[in-house]
């Protein structure tokens, strides 16, 4: 016995042998994404299962019952960041907001760079001398907003 007929004898239990080997890899590859094409594969199993469906329709059903499945969780069970008592803990310039810095380069143009910590960060802002102290109002991906500060 072959290979195709092996698999072609078990019919819809061939979908619950999917639905595992998604889950197993789901739990190897890191991220939610096979979890929900596996129940998506077990509940087409069931159908088949219960209802003498073709497996062409089997297919169409895992396609769509995929589709909606990933929609659904993407809508539903994303993770709700400001429930963190860090918002800006994977946002390094964010949580330098309102801190007072050094310019390590001066200000010219509208850029330079200032030291935080031991740290030198691009910056932009209104001109500003070297060592001169600004406060950090904002961050555009990696390079700071800065203002004068006025003690």
């Amino acid at each position: 016995m072959g290979l195709t007929e092996f698999f072609s004898s078990l019919g819809a239990w061939n979908w619950f042998i999917l639905a595992v080997a998604l889950f197993v890899l789901e739990a190897i590859v890191p991220g939610v994404h096979f979890v929900w094409f596996g129940a998506a594969a077990a509940v087409v199993g069931l159908f088949g299962l219960t209802f003498d469906i073709a497996w062409e329709w089997q297919l169409i059903a895992f396609a769509v019952l995929s589709c909606a499945s990933v929609f659904v969780a993407r809508r539903y069970a994303a993770p709700d960041m400001s429930a963190s008592d860090e918002p800006d803990l994977n946002s390094r310039a964010g949580q330098y907001l309102g801190r007072v810095v050094t310019v390590e380069e001066a200000i010219t143009g509208g850029r330079g760079k200032v030291r935080v910590g031991d740290t030198v960060w691009n910056a932009q802002g209104s001109d500003a001398p070297q060592g001169a102290m600004v406060r950090v109002t904002g961050a555009v991906g990696t390079v700071l907003v800065v203002e004068h500060a006025v003690n």
